[in-house]
């Protein structure tokens, strides 16, 4: 029998223009929300990005 994943999928959304831009993953045991400074391509600059949804 498998092990369940200790890790969930996410999508970062760029707060300036709303774009979703990236897909990772992240531990299920951290409660608060990822942000991280990554490059948008529809801004054409860096800016911060926020976990917005879960994947299954």
């Amino acid at each position: 029998m498998a092990k369940k994943s200790l890790r969930i999928k996410i999508h970062l959304k760029c707060k300036e223009c709303g774009q979703q831009n990236y897909t990772t993953s992240r531990s299920k045991e951290i409660k608060e929300k990822l942000e991280l400074k990554k490059h948008c391509k529809h801004c054409r600059k860096h800016t911060m990005h926020v976990e917005e949804k879960k994947l299954k």
